[in-house]
């Protein structure tokens, strides 16, 4: 599909850049100053609890919300002022699936292809394209009500691709999904980008993030509270931690006075694991630990050096974890999810 009247993004622009926006639900400020800048041809990740404030971000940068404040430009056009220019720029996958239940995989697509100005043969060519590449080519006939729920995950992703928009708005695209489902669709979002999309994606899961994201903005109670790639948020809560499991349980104690001697840190101890955990500044001395524990003549089960996970990042910076903060949205994320927050 050609777009009328718009340059073609390319890979040096920039698809997203958000300024201060934010949103007021009566007296829930679901969004409250966020800004965020996504270069064209990447995978863009927003991670944060239900209720922080990712959902009415993306609704406001794919124009279905006016912002209360800021602004937003998609691939430099505003969404406010230029809306129809950004509508032609972007597709949106929203959380809960968006086909029709009473038609079959193909029918959808046909209809929102015609809906997109295709003619007949080329909205059934593009139905037929878009089946295969899902792998749904099987159930195509098949009426949705006996489809699975990453099935019809899958074919709402289709659905929202039949533009081949160059910006791809994902709010929690694998939610509910089983683990087989989620890594069929982690591997189609990097295709999608290796064939020149950029996608903004919202989750709640921090593999999810750390799998897909060149870089991830951590949203809480509605405000961006870190940005970075992977590496950069994890280097920034401190050091890659050593792990350590001795054989023979008589020698922890040694083998932690080892640890603590060699790398001059203080060591965490859990007796009944007979594993021992320490801060790593500096890798170059894992060798000089693992001589010294040879020389004592304690063997070793089990060593790694482990980077601080996006779990700890997260808690480090918002005093909670992802999963915590969830269970605590209550009665306000509540009414702020009835608006699709």
């Amino acid at each position: 599909m050609e777009y009328k009247n718009v340059k073609k993004p390319n890979n040096g622009d920039w698809a997203v850049e958000a300024n201060g926006l934010v949103k007021v639900f009566g007296d829930n400020k679901a969004v409250d100053g966020v800004n965020l800048n996504v270069k064209a041809g990447t995978i863009y990740g927003v991670l944060g609890p239900n209720g922080a404030g990712k959902t009415t971000t993306i609704r406001m940068l794919a124009t279905l919300l006016r912002p209360d404040a800021g602004s937003a430009r998609i691939f430099g056009h505003d969404v406010q002022k230029e809306s129809q220019i950004v509508r032609q720029l972007i597709g949106v996958t929203g959380q809960y699936a968006s086909v029709d239940e009473s038609l079959s995989a193909t029918e959808n697509l046909i209809i929102f292809s015609r809906l997109l100005g295709l003619g007949r043969a080329e909205a059934r060519k593009k139905a037929a394209d878009l089946l295969e590449e899902f792998g749904l080519t099987e159930a195509a006939k098949r009426p949705l009500k006996n489809f699975s729920g990453g099935m019809r995950r899958r074919l709402d992703l289709a659905a929202s691709l039949i533009a081949q928009p160059p910006l791809i708005f994902l709010d929690e695209p694998t939610t509910g999904l089983d683990p087989r489902t989620r890594a069929q669709m982690w591997d189609t979002i990097r295709r999608l980008v290796n064939t020149g999309s950029t996608v903004l994606l919202t989750t709640q899961y921090l593999d999810e993030a750390d799998q897909l994201a060149d870089r991830i903005a951590v949203i809480d109670r509605g405000h961006v509270v870190a940005e970075g790639t992977v590496d950069e948020l994890k280097q920034s809560v401190g050091t890659s931690s050593l792990h350590l499991r001795v054989q023979n349980p008589s020698d922890i104690q040694i083998a932690q006075h080892t640890v603590e001697h060699v790398l001059q840190v203080q060591a965490t101890l859990t007796s009944e694991a007979a594993k021992i955990t320490a801060p790593m500044a500096n890798a170059d001395l894992v060798t000089d630990l693992l001589i010294a524990l040879r020389e004592k003549g304690i063997t070793l089960s089990e060593v790694s050096v482990q980077k601080p996970t996006l779990d700890e990042v997260f808690l480090t910076i918002t005093g909670h974890g992802v999963e915590e903060k969830t269970q605590e949205a209550g009665t306000e994320t509540k009414r702020a999810e009835a608006v699709n927050v």
